[in-house]
C-alpha cells in the first residue's frame, strides 16, 4: 500500500492525516493550541507550540494508520496562511509569537501606504488590496518593534516564513527555507507575474531580502524530514496554504470552477486558469496551488469570521456546550423572526474591506430567543458568502467568462445540513458537499502524491472526488432576493462608524 501523509496546520488546531491512495483517511490525530489575544484586535500563536502539537499529532496519526513512518510515500503540508513568524537563523527560536491572520495590530502602517497613494501599485504586482490580514505589515510591525530586530534581520541572522516555512524548517532540521507560490502570494511582498520576491515593496517595507524564503511550485522537492524525527527520512513534496489546497482537493482545477471553505473564517476561491484578473468588486487575486511552473491564479474572497460567530455563542454566550448543538437550537424556530446578525468582530473583509466594520444584531423584538440569534449566526455565514460569490459573478461577467454553475464546499461547518441548504437557496445554483470534506489536507496529500510519482496527472485526482449529498435551492428568487436585501441594510448599519 502507498500512504501520503498530510499536515494540517489550522487556525485553531493542528491535525496530522494519513491518507492511502484513494483518497481514503486511515489515521487521523488532531491538537488544540493556545490562542493569545494580547489587547484587543491582536491575535498571536507561539510557534514552538504550533511544532510540537504537529510533531504529537504525527506520531500519533501513523500510529493508528497501524503503519512505519518508511510506509508513507511523500508529506504534503497546508497551514494558516498570511500568520507571519520570525526565527533565529541559528537557534530556530522565534523572536516573537508568530501574528496571525486575524491580528489588525498593523492598520496604521496599511492606512499609511494607503495615503501614499500605493493601492493600485500593490493590487497589481500582488493581486492583493493593502490591509493587515496579510503578511508584509506584521513582518515590518515584528522588526519595527522588538528591540535589535531589524539589525539582526540586516545582518542575516533572521528569517521570515509564514507557519508552512517553519515547518519544513522543524522538520528538516534547519535545513531548508523554503514557500510555496501558494503561500507567498499572500504576504504582499511576491510579485505574481513572476513568482518571485518583488525588491520594491521589499524596499518600501525595509525587509531586507536575506529573510525570505526560496519560492516553489506547490508540488516540489521540499527536502526530506530529519531522520531522527520519524526514524526515516520521508520527502516533502507539497505545500500550498490552505484555501489554495482545498480548491485542489475540490479538483477545481479549470477556469469557472469554485469552492467555499466554512472554517473559523469563510472562504471563497474562483479558477481563473493562467489569467491574472485584478477584481473590480472587491475580491483580491491569488496564486492558486500550482503544480508545475505555470502560472494558475484564482480570485477570492475572504471573511474572517464565519465558523468563529458558532465559537463566540457557545463560549462567548454560553448559547449552548457543542458547537454541533446550534443546528438544533436553529431548527428550533422556523426562521431568524427577521433577526440579522453581522458578525463583523474583527472588521468586515471581502467584498466590503471596511476594517472599523463592528459586529451588529439587529431586528431584536420582546419575542426574540437564543434560538432566533442563534439562526441568525448560522445565516450569516451563508450571507456573507453569497455576497462573495456575487462579487465573482460580476468579474467573470466582466471578462466574458460563464457563470458560475454549483460551488463546491467543505470545512468543519460544511456538514450543517441547515447552513448548506439556505447556502443553495441564497445562491440559486447547487452546493455540492463532497464524501470527503477533509479537502484542505487532501489537496496537499494529492499535490505530494503528484510531485512523488502516486498519482500520473490532474485526471486521475479529478476522478477520485466524489459527491456526498447535492443541495439544490428551494426558496424563489424574488424570496431569496429580499432576504439578500435585508442583509445589505444589515451591512450598512454594522459600517456606520
Amino acid at each position: 500500500m502507498t500512504y501520503l501523509l498530510a499536515l494540517d496546520q489550522g487556525t485553531s488546531s493542528t491535525r496530522s492525516i494519513v491518507f492511502d491512495r484513494q483518497g481514503r483517511i486511515v489515521g487521523l490525530a488532531q491538537r488544540e493550541f493556545t490562542q493569545h489575544y494580547p489587547q484587543p484586535g491582536w491575535v498571536e500563536h507561539d510557534p514552538l507550540e504550533i511544532w510540537q502539537t504537529q510533531r504529537d499529532t504525527i506520531g500519533e496519526a501513523i500510529h493508528r494508520a497501524g503503519i512505519a513512518a518508511r510506509d508513507i510515500r511523500a508529506i504534503g503540508i497546508t497551514n494558516q496562511r498570511e500568520t507571519t513568524v520570525v526565527w533565529d537563523r541559528r537557534t530556530g527560536e522565534p523572536i516573537h509569537r508568530a501574528i496571525v491572520w486575524q491580528d489588525r495590530r498593523a492598520e496604521p502602517t496599511c492606512a499609511e501606504l494607503r495615503a501614499q497613494g500605493l493601492e493600485p501599485e500593490i493590487l497589481n504586482r500582488t493581486g492583493l488590496r493593502i490591509d493587515a490580514y496579510f503578511s508584509a505589515t506584521k513582518l515590518k510591525w515584528i522588526l519595527d518593534h522588538v528591540p535589535g530586530a531589524r539589525a539582526r534581520a540586516e545582518a542575516g541572522e533572521l528569517l521570515f516564513g509564514t507557519v508552512d516555512s517553519w515547518l519544513i524548517w522543524q522538520l528538516t532540521g534547519g535545513r531548508h527555507h523554503l514557500t510555496d507560490v501558494s503561500n507567498a502570494a499572500r504576504t504582499m511582498l511576491m510579485d505574481v507575474h513572476r513568482n518571485a520576491w518583488d525588491p520594491d515593496l521589499l524596499d518600501r517595507l525595509d525587509v531586507p531580502a536575506r529573510m525570505m524564503p526560496r519560492i516553489l511550485p506547490s508540488s516540489a522537492d521540499y527536502g526530506a524530514t530529519d531522520p531522527q524525527l520519524l526514524g526515516h527520512a520521508v520527502p516533502i513534496c507539497g505545500v500550498a496554504g490552505d484555501q489554495q489546497s482545498a480548491l485542489f482537493g475540490q479538483a477545481c482545477f479549470r477556469p469557472g470552477m469554485a469552492k467555499n471553505t466554512y472554517g473559523t473564517g469563510c472562504f471563497m476561491l474562483m479558477h481563473t486558469g493562467e489569467r491574472f484578473q485584478v477584481s473590480g468588486n472587491g475580491l483580491v487575486t491569488t496564486s492558486a496551488a500550482q503544480p508545475d511552473a505555470r502560472p494558475a491564479y484564482a480570485l477570492e474572497g475572504s471573511i474572517f469570521v464565519g465558523g468563529a460567530v458558532v465559537q463566540w455563542l457557545r463560549d462567548g454566550l454560553r448559547a449552548f456546550v457543542r458547537s454541533s448543538d446550534i443546528e438544533e437550537l436553529a431548527r428550533s424556530v422556523p426562521d431568524s423572526g427577521g433577526v440579522m446578525f453581522v458578525p463583523a468582530f474583527t472588521g468586515l473583509g471581502a467584498p466590503w474591506w471596511d476594517p472599523d466594520a463592528r459586529g451588529t444584531i439587529t431586528g431584536l423584538t420582546r419575542g426574540t430567543t437564543m434560538a432566533h440569534i442563534a439562526r441568525a449566526a448560522l445565516e450569516s455565514i451563508a450571507y456573507q458568502s453569497a455576497a462573495l460569490l456575487q462579487a465573482m459573478g460580476r468579474d467573470a461577467q466582466a471578462a466574458g467568462a460563464a457563470p458560475l454553475r454549483e460551488l463546491r464546499v467543505d470545512g468543519g461547518a460544511c456538514v450543517n445540513d441547515l447552513l448548506m441548504q439556505f447556502q443553495a437557496d441564497l445562491l440559486g445554483i447547487p452546493v455540492l458537499r463532497p464524501t470527503m470534506v477533509e479537502t484542505t489536507a487532501q489537496g496537499a496529500a494529492f499535490l505530494a502524491g503528484l510531485q512523488a510519482g502516486v498519482y500520473a496527472d490532474l485526471q486521475e485526482l479529478e476522478s477520485l472526488w466524489r459527491v456526498e449529498r447535492r443541495f439544490e435551492p428551494a426558496m424563489p428568487r424574488d424570496q431569496a432576493a429580499g432576504r439578500l436585501a435585508e442583509w445589505d441594510h444589515a451591512i450598512r448599519q454594522a459600517c456606520a462608524r
